[in-house]
């Protein structure tokens, strides 16, 4: 049974454990969950505030991207209800979506960010549940990878890091977010591309930004590898210099160039968007798709993605979808041709 809505949300985390399994189940073996079955939440949608899960920690790219949304819904007009951002760190996501999954079902206020890297920690875990249980709503950026070291590194170019990666690969402590996501599969083609064993690669994830950052500036790692948004604040400050970026072509206002320009084939994107819980009506599917596509159109929004450097990468409902399905299979095989699953 779904907690109250005046229950708080601290309190709803305390109580998530055990119960979920029978919960989950009683879940998604009902046919008519009593949001499902009615279009009344579509008609004025939304009707009370949208609350956005970012499934880590505070300061990673998925709690920028539940921000920015929930920014932009509010401040942009498109919501007079409010927002509120919540986070659920764990398991490289899987822990906040089961949560959601779980906790959500037929409720349209409810939305999820969720990025290519929780793709690839699906494939990885016993998850008991994927985005199959969830309703797809937008694709909404794409975020190219930045490779970043603190500004007292005796590494000031990129090719002097690569020097030493190919001389002694475990040398390069590389910091990054989850096993088996974007960053490490960036780091493992950087690798390939340089005829570097990958089983060689000294990879040490970080479960977001919020603790990425520290471990770059303080030494702990040699070098980062993230979006690129994520060392921006640090970069503008003068704290963390930036070596290379994984666009195809030169960002306009990065000083960094492509690793393609520097000889490695190697490009690669970042994307995130959003999904709504299960068992909501298609009334209720529209209606979410129809908030969030005016939400993209505001001024707010666009000024989230100059300032970021994200693309605008919107895909909605059925499409969105398919894509999730080709993605599964894709970044599925990638794991297995790096190792990283069987």
């Amino acid at each position: 049974m779904k907690t109250p809505k005046n229950v708080s949300r601290k309190r709803r985390l305390a109580q998530w454990g055990a119960p979920f399994a029978v919960g989950l189940l009683a879940l998604t073996s009902c046919s008519g969950n009593s949001g499902s079955g009615s279009g009344e939440a579509a008609d004025d949608y939304p009707t009370e505030a949208i609350e956005i899960m970012a499934p880590a920690d505070p300061g990673g790219g998925y709690d920028m991207t539940a921000r920015s949304i929930g920014r932009a819904l509010t401040e942009g007009g498109v919501t007079d209800n409010g927002s509120d951002v919540y986070n659920v760190p764990g398991g490289s996501g899987t822990i906040g979506l089961t949560q959601f999954v779980g906790e959500n079902a037929g409720d349209p206020h409810q939305l999820m960010v969720i990025g290519k890297i929780l793709v690839g920690a699906i494939e990885q875990t016993d998850s008991q549940v994927d985005l199959g249980n969830t309703t797809p709503i937008a694709r909404l950026t794409a975020e190219y990878e930045a490779i970043a070291v603190s500004a007292d590194s005796k590494y000031e170019t990129f090719e002097q890091l690569m020097k030493d990666f190919k001389a002694d690969p475990g040398s390069i402590a590389w910091g990054g977010g989850s096993v088996g996501g974007v960053d490490q599969i960036m780091v493992a083609q950087l690798a390939e591309a340089a005829d570097i064993d990958p089983d060689k690669i000294n990879y040490i994830p970080y479960s977001g930004g919020g603790e990425l950052t520290p471990a770059i500036l303080s030494g702990d790692v040699t070098v980062a590898a993230s979006g690129l948004a994520e060392f921006s604040d640090q970069v503008d400050a003068g704290e963390m210099r930036l070596l290379a970026v994984s666009s195809e072509e030169p960002i306009d206002g990065v000083d960094a160039p492509t690793v393609i320009d520097a000889g490695y084939d190697v490009s690669i994107a970042n994307w995130r968007g959003v999904v709504a819980p299960p068992e909501i009506s298609d009334e209720q599917r529209d209606a979410v798709v129809s908030s969030i596509e005016d939400m993209r159109d505001t001024d707010e929004w666009q000024e989230t993605l100059e300032t970021n450097n994200w693309e605008d990468y919107l895909m909605t409902g059925d499409e969105f979808g398919d894509y999730l399905e080709q993605e599964d299979q894709d970044i599925s095989k990638t794991l297995k041709d790096l190792g990283i699953v069987e």
